[in-house]
């Protein structure tokens, strides 16, 4: 088993933020390789997913299930890869640390079974960690971004555009690819 945990603080009270965070669209439209999702109900959904390590290209089929909805401070997930023995969780906890900032906790862990266990372990233990930073960065600036165009409550201090969330993910992008720290 893998897991990590990755801290974002978001420029934005915690009643917006969750107003992203309990669409399950929203979560999906972030993941890197997404190609679809399907909402299922309430609580389940399916997302179709390309991912790559080195040049081993894929499409993967995850069922992801909400287990608690407790907006607006916690999300608890599970999800199964179809027609691979990999399965995992993770959850969503968020904080208020003024009128207009909020702390996000993201937690992940990845279970893999069988004899191939020990291979999904190897290739996702480093590559875990990275994933769910740049997705908490993702949620960041989307959150911020929605503030900045008026779809969300401006705050002081929030990106004046979505152009300014764009362009602060390519940075970070960028100096994660030269080996440089970034914001988070």
């Amino acid at each position: 088993m893998i897991e990590t945990e990755q801290t974002v603080t978001i420029r934005e009270n915690i009643d917006k933020v969750w107003d992203f965070a309990r669409d399950i669209r929203g979560w999906a439209s972030l993941m890197p390789g997404m190609q679809e999702c399907e909402v299922i109900d309430d609580d389940n959904s399916r997302w179709i997913l390309k991912v790559g390590v080195g040049g081993l290209v894929r499409t993967v089929k995850v069922q992801v299930h909400v287990d608690q909805w407790d907006g607006p401070g916690r999300v608890f997930f599970t999800y199964k890869l179809e027609g691979d023995p990999v399965q995992g969780g993770g959850a969503y906890h968020a904080t208020a640390r003024g009128p207009a900032e909020t702390e996000v906790v993201l937690t992940v862990r990845v279970e893999g079974s069988g004899p191939m266990a020990p291979m999904w372990e190897a290739m996702g233990r480093p590559l875990l960690p990275q994933l769910a930073k740049g997705f908490a960065g993702q949620l960041r600036d989307k959150i911020e971004a929605r503030a900045g165009d008026g779809s969300v409550a401006a705050t002081p201090g929030a990106p004046p555009s979505p152009l300014a969330g764009l362009v602060a993910w390519l940075r970070r992008i960028w100096n994660a690819l030269l080996g440089r720290s970034g914001r988070d």
